[in-house]
């Protein structure tokens, strides 16, 4: 081999390590800026999703907005806090009654799980299905 060949042997080699240091250098300076960034980005974009996915909460006590709500309503407009005052009236009025409601229910299940497990013959007759077929 001559002289000429020696030194473009050598200086492909030495260009293409150079290529590779500076490829180097900028992978290393795009993790350095993606080390800075990436956990404010992450950070943030998980913020907003969990803010999504969080219900709405009015700020302070839920009897201190009701009110609030009532007497912002009844300012605007007199009827429609008179249809509001009597749905709260009578939403007050089925809960306090829920319990009545709840032991009837249970009593007539009660009886209907006992008449179930009664003798067939305590039927009379007339109430009972024909058998088709």
């Amino acid at each position: 081999m001559t002289s000429e060949t020696m030194d473009t042997h050598e200086a492909e080699p030495k260009s293409e390590v150079e290529k590779l240091e500076s490829d180097l250098k900028q992978m290393a300076q795009k993790i350095l800026e993606y080390r800075t960034t990436l956990p404010d980005q992450l950070s943030s974009a998980l913020r907003s999703i969990l803010d999504a996915h969080r219900p709405y909460l009015p700020s302070g006590a839920s009897e201190q907005n009701m009110s609030r709500e009532e007497t912002s309503s009844a300012s605007e407009d007199p009827e429609t806090a008179k249809k509001l005052k009597l749905l709260n009236e009578k939403i007050s009025s089925n809960c306090s009654v829920m319990p009545i409601v709840l032991k009837r229910m249970k009593d007539c299940i009660a009886r209907i799980e006992k008449f179930d497990s009664c003798n067939d013959a305590m039927i009379h007759p007339a109430f009972k299905r024909k058998k088709t077929g």
